[in-house]
């Protein structure tokens, strides 16, 4: 009668009973299998290492706001108390109420809003633009107006300003809005910044839209933008911070209280002689709160880029 061999069954070990080695394999016990340490256990554990670090930093970065939120509803007589106290004995909305009912802040707002959303848009049309004409497009003299361009970076903008003067005042926009607007139109680090973007993408993406008929622009503005919002983001991000912010250039051009903006508007309220804190710190907040909350929106098209800018230079 023939025997049958025996299969991998045979050889599997009964529960709790000893391994039995297959045919064929060197003879002694078998070795031990270890366990390792699951993988989303480490991560997690690392990150928690990195949180117990980084939030003695937040809370660091975050102490100057929250000073200033709590001496914006802070009394005038217990601001210019010796020594200061970091949580005021009672709060009130004092600063508020002189800040919207006594100044023009809501002109301000208004002013600079506008001046934002001009600086944004137009930044996000014209850096775009040249910065794909600069990473795709093959021209004479690209290599040197690009670098041209980026030369202008090095130029100091104190030394920009009596020339800029000069010039809007024979097109007569100087003491309008149209001043404060004009030098946020574009900038070289936007234009770089969308380059760099557009050098990480792939190229065999705008081949691909020709074959299928689509002409440059029409690659440009239906797959490539699409493509770049992370790019489009941060500069969106660092336009807005710019324009928000500019104070010295506004100083100069506008001496038209109309046309005041936020942080020219501000200034007014530090005296030679006096200074109101809690007038002054409830601006602040009026003018901080938004920047915060538009870069707590767009974060994550911020860290996205900041990844893939330094692919490909």
């Amino acid at each position: 009668m023939p025997t049958t061999a025996p299969g991998p069954a045979a050889h599997a070990a009964a529960p709790g009973g000893p391994q039995v080695a297959p045919p064929g394999a060197p003879d002694g016990p078998l070795p031990a299998t270890t366990t390792a340490t699951p993988a989303p256990r480490r991560r997690r554990r690392r990150a928690w290492l990195w949180h117990l670090l980084l939030v003695p930093v937040a809370a660091l970065f975050a102490t100057p706001f929250v000073q200033m939120f709590l001496t914006s509803l802070t009394p005038e007589a217990e601001i210019n108390r010796f020594p200061p106290r970091f949580w005021p004995s009672q709060l009130t909305l004092d600063g508020y109420v002189k800040l919207f009912t006594e100044t023009d802040v809501l002109r301000w707002t208004t002013n600079t809003v506008l001046v934002s959303v001009v600086a944004v848009a137009s930044h996000i049309v014209l850096c775009s633009l040249a910065g794909y004409g600069f990473a795709r497009l093959k021209f004479p003299g690209r290599t040197f107006g690009f670098l041209a361009i980026m030369a202008t970076i090095m130029i100091p903008t104190q030394l920009l300003m009596v020339p800029t003067y000069v010039l809007f005042a024979r097109i007569g926009i100087i003491d309008t809005l149209a001043a404060a607007m004009v030098p946020w139109l574009a900038s070289a680090f936007g234009i770089f910044l969308m380059r760099q973007f557009f050098l990480s993408l792939p190229p065999e993406l705008e081949e691909a839209a020709v074959l299928d008929g689509c002409s440059r622009l029409s690659t440009f503005w239906r797959i490539i933008l699409p493509l770049a919002r992370p790019a489009l983001a941060t500069l969106a991000i660092f336009t807005l911070l710019g324009s928000w912010n500019d104070l010295v250039w506004p100083l100069i051009a506008i001496n038209d209280p109309s046309s005041f903006t936020l942080q020219l508007g501000i200034t007014n309220f530090q005296g030679a002689r006096r200074t109101d804190w809690s007038l002054l710190m409830a601006s602040n907040v009026v003018a901080t709160l938004p920047l915060v909350l538009f870069f707590l929106f767009a974060q994550r098209q911020f860290i996205a880029t900041m990844t893939f800018t330094g692919v490909k230079g």
